[in-house]
C-alpha cells in the first residue's frame, strides 16, 4: 500500500514532464493529439488519486487536464487552418474533449459534494473549448 502512493508522488512530476514532452512536438496537429492523450492519462491520475483520498495530487492533476486541453485547442488554432475547410483534426479534438466532459461529469459526481468545486472549473474550461470547436466545425461554409 505505501509503494501505491510512493508512485503516485513520483508520477506527477513525470506528467508536468510530459506536457513539456509534448510542447517540444513540432507538427502542431501531433501536439493537439499528444496533448489530449495527455489530458485523458491526467484525468485519470486525479481519478486514482481520489480514490486514495489525495486531495492536492487531485487538484494538480485536474490542473495539467486543463492545460493540456488547452494546448490541444491552441496548436490547432495555430496551425491557421480553416476547420470548416480541414475538419479532420478539429474533428477529432472536438470529440476527444466530449469524451474527456463525459468522464469528468461522472467524476464530479461521485465526488462528496464538498470537493466537486474542484472539478468544476477544469469541466467549465473544457467545456468551452468543446463549443469552440463545435463552433469552429460547424460555422458557415465559404462560397
Amino acid at each position: 500500500m505505501r509503494f501505491l502512493g510512493l508512485a503516485a508522488m513520483l508520477a506527477m512530476p513525470v506528467a508536468g514532464a510530459d506536457l513539456a514532452a509534448v510542447l517540444s512536438e513540432r507538427n502542431l496537429e501531433r501536439r493537439s493529439r499528444k496533448a489530449l492523450d495527455h489530458a485523458q492519462a491526467a484525468l485519470k491520475l486525479a481519478r486514482q488519486s481520489y480514490q486514495r483520498g489525495e486531495v492536492e495530487a487531485v487538484r494538480r492533476a485536474l490542473e495539467e487536464v486543463r492545460e493540456a486541453v488547452e494546448l490541444a485547442y491552441r496548436s490547432l488554432r495555430e496551425t491557421g487552418k480553416d476547420p470548416v475547410r480541414h475538419p479532420r483534426h478539429f474533428k477529432h479534438a472536438e470529440l476527444r474533449t466530449r469524451e474527456l466532459l463525459k468522464i469528468l461529469a461522472q467524476f464530479r459526481d461521485r465526488m462528496a459534494f464538498d470537493d466537486r468545486e474542484l472539478v468544476e472549473p477544469v469541466y467549465k474550461s473544457v467545456e468551452h473549448i468543446h463549443e469552440e470547436l463545435l463552433l469552429g466545425i460547424m460555422g458557415k461554409k465559404p462560397k
